[in-house]
C-alpha cells in the first residue's frame, strides 16, 4: 500500500463523518448563498474543527467564491481543499540540521509517548541516521524499561540511570555519548505532568539550559504527543504545554481511530502550532511525517479519483524488474510490539498511586466539561444569530410555535419556517 493509500485509509473515520456530510451539503444546495455557509460552518464546528477556526474557513470560501465568480456549490469542495491545505501549511518539516540535532518528546500517561518515540526513531535509523534514546523520564513506572525495549527493536542506541533520577542528568549522558559516538539524533523521554505545571516547567527548564550549553547552536524540536481520539481535549492540552514547555510541534497519534481529525486544523489555526507527524494506524511506518497536501486531498478526494490514482501507483509494481519489492517483513511483530507495549501501559496505570490517577481522571473530566459547556454555548448563541437573520430576511416576525423549546441545538421549529420561507 502506497503512502497516500495509508493516509487516506487512516482517515476514512473522518472524512465519513465530517466531509462526507459536507459533501452531502453541497449537493443538496443548487445556488450559494449564506444559508449554505451557515450549515457549512455548522458541520465544521460539529467535526472538531473549532469555532474559531470554522468561521476562518468559510470567510475566505466567500471571498474566493466572490473573486472566481463560482455559482456551483459542488466547486466548493475543491475551494475548501485549497483552504485547508493552504492554512495547515508551515513549520511541518523536523529541524534536524545539526549533528546531533535534539528531539524532546512530552506527553501524558496514555496518548502512546513511548511507542511513538519508538517509531520516530525507527524512521531515522531507516534513514541510516545513527540515533540515541534518552530515557529522561524518570519517575513513571517501567519508564525506562519500556524505552529499552524499544531501543532494541528500532536498532537505537539507548542512555538511561536509575528510576528517580535527575532528568537532565540522563540528558547531559546522552549528549556526551553523541558526541563520542558520532550519534545524528538525540531522542529524549521527558516528563509530561501536566497536573504540575511549576515543576515540568522548571525540568524543561533545566534539559534546556543542559543543551544550550553542551550544544550551542543545535537544531531543536519539542514535541508533544497527543491522543487524536480526544478532538477538542487535545486541543486544551496543546493550549496548557504550549504554555508551560513551549512546544515546537505535535505528534497526533491514533488518528485512524476516530472521527475527530478535524482537530488538526483546529491546533494549528488557534494555537499556531504545526503537525510534525501523524500515526495513521498499528505498523511501525503508519507514523508519517505530516505533509498538508496529502492530508486534505486525502479528506476530499471521491472513491472514483482514489480508485483511478491507485491503478496509477500499481501499474509499475506489475512489471518484473527482477528485483523483490521492499516488503516489512515485521508488519506482524510491530502489531505484537504495539499490543505489549498497551499491555504494559495498563500494567503501568494500574501500580500508579490511587490519589494521582483519581486527579488525572478529575482533571480531564474538568476539562472536557468545561469545553463542552463552551460548545454548547457557542451553539446556543449562533442558534440565536440565525434566528435574527431569518426574521429580517423574511421579514417573519412572529416566535416558534407555543411550547416549542428553541433553547436548544436543533431549534427545528423556527428552523423549518425559514427554510420554508417564514409562513
Amino acid at each position: 500500500m502506497g503512502f497516500f493509500a495509508k493516509i487516506r485509509d487512516g482517515l476514512k473515520k473522518t472524512r465519513d463523518a465530517l466531509f462526507g456530510r459536507i459533501d452531502s451539503l453541497l449537493k443538496s444546495f443548487t445556488k450559494i448563498d449564506d444559508e449554505l455557509f451557515e450549515e457549512l460552518e455548522e458541520l465544521l464546528v460539529m467535526g472538531d474543527v473549532g469555532m474559531y477556526t470554522s468561521e476562518k474557513i468559510c470567510e475566505e470560501l466567500k471571498k474566493r467564491v466572490k473573486e472566481e465568480g463560482i455559482t456551483d456549490p459542488k466547486e466548493i469542495r475543491r475551494l475548501l481543499e485549497e483552504v485547508v491545505t493552504e492554512m495547515l501549511k508551515g513549520g511541518q518539516e523536523l529541524d534536524t540540521s545539526t549533528k546531533p540535532s535534539v528531539i524532546l518528546v512530552i506527553g501524558v500517561n496514555g496518548v502512546g509517548k513511548t511507542t511513538t518515540i519508538g517509531k520516530i526513531a525507527a524512521k531515522f535509523v531507516r534513514e541510516k541516521k545513527k540515533v540515541i534514546l534518552a530515557a529522561a523520564d524518570t519517575f513513571r513506572a517501567a519508564a525506562i524499561d519500556q524505552l529499552e525495549i524499544w531501543a532494541e527493536r528500532s536498532g537505537a542506541d539507548i542512555i538511561k540511570q536509575n528510576e528517580g533520577s535527575d532528568p537532565a542528568a540522563v540528558v547531559f549522558d546522552a549528549i556526551s555519548a553523541a558526541k563520542a559516538r558520532g550519534a545524528d539524533i538525540i531522542i529524549a523521554d521527558t516528563a509530561g505532568r501536566l497536573h504540575n505545571k511549576k515543576n515540568l516547567m522548571a525540568e524543561l527548564a533545566k534539559i534546556n539550559r543542559i543543551i544550550d550549553r553542551e550544544l550551542p547552536g543545535a537544531a531543536k524540536e519539542v514535541l508533544l504527543v497527543l491522543d487524536a481520539t480526544t478532538g477538542q481535549n487535545a486541543v486544551n492540552q496543546t493550549k496548557e504545554f504550549k504554555n508551560a514547555a513551549g512546544i515546537s510541534g505535535i505528534v497526533l497519534t491514533k488518528l485512524d481511530g476516530t472521527a475527530k481529525g478535524g482537530v488538526v486544523l483546529a491546533i494549528k489555526e488557534e494555537l499556531d502550532v504545526p503537525v510534525k507527524f501523524i500515526g495513521v494506524g498499528e505498523q511501525i511506518d503508519d507514523l508519517q511525517p505530516f505533509d498538508p497536501e496529502e492530508f486534505a486531498k486525502a479528506l476530499f478526494m471521491d472513491d472514483d479519483s482514489f480508485a483511478e490514482l491507485e491503478e496509477e501507483e500499481t501499474e509499475p509494481e506489475s512489471q518484473d524488474n527482477g528485483e523483490d519489492e521492499f516488503k516489512p517483513a515485521t508488519a506482524d511483530i510491530w502489531a505484537k510490539i504495539d499490543a505489549e507495549a498497551e499491555a504494559e501501559r495498563q500494567a503501568e496505570m494500574s501500580d500508579k498511586d490511587e490519589e494521582e490517577l483519581m486527579r488525572e481522571k478529575q482533571e480531564e473530566e474538568e476539562a472536557a466539561r468545561l469545553a463542552a459547556e463552551k460548545q454548547k454555548e457557542e451553539q446556543k448563541k449562533r442558534a440565536e444569530q440565525r434566528k435574527e437573520k431569518a426574521k429580517s430576511k423574511y421579514n417573519w416576525n412572529t416566535v416558534a410555535a407555543e411550547g416549542t423549546d428553541t433553547s436548544g441545538d436543533e431549534d427545528d421549529e423556527w428552523l423549518k419556517q425559514w427554510r420554508s420561507g417564514g409562513e
